[in-house]
Parts: structure tokens; sequence; C-alpha cells
């Protein structure tokens, strides 16, 4: 079969179409064809050679993946069935022709969803819920400022924060892009390069504050992500778009408003955790 293939770090000029050997299913996977696959910021750093697959995952690229069910692995029960539509989850490989997957991480696709448009949710999806519900702990009536707000992660979070009657804050760079995320559900959004999103914050809670931040920045915002944070609130890491670097008393002042420092990342996860958190 063929797969998306890259020998060393660079652009896309480096991919290539390589002749693979075809998998087949282990115990308790599936068999996935691949119609339609996606690429995510993990996979354009892995590209890069700034991020490295999960131990004994797959060097291809591709974190999620739509097709047709080809063929069962043994002791895979349950209702698929060779010729079903279904989405997955991957810790890398998604984007051969055919992948095997954990059954557990193999997802019916909702009605009136294309195979191109299903590959696109499960692992956005999956993060928004696991920051948002899992890590977050979030609650009706509390207010969620989201980074990135018109990513995929970031449109996946507003919605579900919508879900779960609490109200969303984001940070984007339009005012086009604010106008999106409102559409689908935030209560407003601000233009990270026009304006101090945290001042803009405050003023959205009456000076309380946000009970929660998915922050896909990292230390670049951590100055500005205190200053917004309300007391008691969950500051939850995903990412280091804006660096890793941290230079000032960011544990004082995390101390000083009783606030809480939490981290993510869901790729670095192997099998057995991705399934604990689609269970």
């Amino acid at each position: 079969m063929s797969a998306m293939h890259f020998d060393k770090p660079g652009g896309p000029e480096n991919l290539y179409l390589k002749k693979v050997d075809k998998p087949s299913p282990g115990e308790g996977e599936v068999l996935l064809k691949v119609a339609a696959s996606t690429l995510n910021w993990a996979d354009l750093l892995q590209k890069q050679g700034q991020y490295a697959p999960p131990p004994e995952a797959s060097i291809i690229l591709g974190l999620k993946a739509s097709g047709h069910v080809a063929e069962l692995g043994p002791r895979c029960q349950g209702h698929w069935k060779p010729g079903d539509s279904a989405m997955a989850l991957l810790p890398s490989g998604g984007q051969p022709q055919y992948v095997t997957v954990p059954k557990g991480l193999l997802m019916p696709i909702p009605a009136g969803l294309s195979l191109p448009q299903a590959a696109a949710i499960p692992e956005a999806w999956t993060i928004a819920f696991q920051l948002l519900h899992c890590v977050g702990g979030v609650q009706e009536g509390k207010t969620v400022l989201i980074h990135a707000g018109t990513g995929g992660v970031g449109t996946a979070a507003i919605q579900l924060t919508r879900l779960l009657k609490a109200i969303s804050l984001v940070t984007t760079s339009s005012k086009k892009n604010i106008q999106m995320a409102q559409k689908l559900g935030a209560a407003t959004g601000f233009d990270y390069k026009k304006e101090d999103f945290s001042e803009e914050a405050l003023k959205a809670t009456q000076s309380v504050g946000v009970n929660v931040i998915l922050d896909s920045i990292g230390g670049s915002y951590w100055e500005k992500n205190f200053h917004c944070l309300a007391a008691d609130g969950r500051w939850v890491l995903c990412g280091l778009i804006g660096g890793a670097k941290v230079n000032g008393p960011l544990l004082s002042k995390l101390l000083y408003k009783k606030g809480r420092l939490k981290a993510s990342l869901l790729k670095s996860r192997d099998k057995k955790e991705c399934q604990e958190e689609e269970t």
C-alpha cells in the first residue's frame, strides 16, 4: 500500500508517497481503509523534527482518519463489521491507505457528515472535551478563556462550552474570526494583536476573572493569563506555541490566587490512555 512519508525534517517538499507493508489487525483491532485524513499542528511539528510520536507508534503522520472497516482482528467483538463507515483517533499513522485501530478508538460517523468532514473530528474534539471536562472541570455558569479560539481545538471547545452551559471568551487574530467564534457560541472575543486580552477578559467578567483558561500558547502569555485568572481558577496548559520559558514569579503568583496549573497532551498518551479518555 502507499503512505505519506518523509525521510528528513523540513517543509512539504519533503513529503512523498512510499510503498509500505499493509498492516494486519491484531487482537481487539480493526483494519480501517482510509478515505480521508488530516494534518494537525503536531503533525507539522513532527515533520519539522520538533515533535516525536509516542513510543512504538508509527512514524507516519496523521492523528485522525475516516474510512471504512476492512477487516476485524481476532477477538474483536462488538457492533463493527466490514464495510461500516467510521472515524478514528490515532497516536500517529493516519495517512496510509490502511491503518489498524484499537476498537475503542473507532467511532461511528454522525449522520449528515461526509468522510472528509468526519476525519477532522476525533482528535480536536477529544482534546477539547478532555481539557474542558476531565482536566478543567468546567461547570455551568463558569467562564472559560480559550486561546487560539478559531483553531480546530478552539472551535470545538467553544461549542462544548456552550453545551456545558458555561461562558466562553476567545483570543484570535481578527474581527472576522471573532464573529465566527461568536456564531459558534462564544460570548465575545479579543484580537490579541490589537488588544490586551487580559484586561478585556477582566472587563467581560466584571473584574472577577476567568475560571478556566485553555492555554495552547504557553510562555509568552503567562503574565496575562495570571492577570485575568479568577481566584481558585484552573489554568490548563495544552501547548507551547508561544515558547516554553517563563521568566518571573509564576509560582508565587499562582499561590497568591490559589490557582491550579494543569498540563495535558493527548499525543503523548499511549493507546490504553487514549481508550480510557474515549470511555
